[in-house]
């Protein structure tokens, strides 16, 4: 099942799996964060944006990271230079395969969880990330991902799965990793 904890013993495996719906990323992940260049008035936004990048070039590097599908066509979305630069920022990046065991855990945690129609992409983002044995989820989402009833319901739900629920957490939670 999914990714093979032995394949990287000194690197922690993390996803950077969740992406912004639109241009600005006010809820969303990292590699949304990355193709989006200054120019904000809020200064959380603008916060979020620094975090990213500082934990993009200090901490990343020491990880074995992961992207999904899903984020893949997030990101190539929205104005084509800012969807150059988030793709660019991933090229080297390993891509989590989607099997059908993720598709019924999504199923699972959409049931489970009350989130939107909209957001059925969320229960793929976290269902890759638990079936692929993902140490850590990051994401800037605290909608619908990054949410302590969110990662109560996936407990449960996992627990039925039998699988390991990530660490679901944002950018700046993860700062120190090794």
């Amino acid at each position: 099942m999914g990714v093979d904890s032995q394949q990287v013993p000194a690197l922690r495996k993390i996803g950077a799996i969740e992406v912004p719906e639109s241009e600005k990323p006010i809820e969303g992940s990292p590699v949304g964060f990355l193709g989006v260049v200054g120019g904000y008035n809020d200064v959380i936004v603008a916060a979020h944006q620094q975090l990213t990048h500082e934990w993009w070039e200090r901490v990343l590097p020491q990880c074995d990271a992961f992207v999904s599908p899903v984020v893949l066509e997030e990101i190539a979305q929205g104005d084509p230079d800012a969807a150059q630069r988030r793709l660019q920022s991933i090229a080297s990046v390993s891509v989590v395969e989607v099997v059908p065991e993720v598709h019924a855990l999504a199923a699972a945690y959409f049931a489970a969880i009350p989130l939107p129609d909209k957001a059925q992409a969320d229960a793929y983002h976290l269902a890759l990330a638990a079936w692929h044995g993902l140490d850590y989820l990051v994401s800037w989402n605290c909608t619908h991902i990054v949410s302590g009833r969110v990662r109560m319901i996936l407990e449960e739900v996992n627990a039925e799965f039998g699988i390991r629920t990530p660490i679901i957490c944002t950018p700046e939670e993860l700062m120190e990793i090794v």
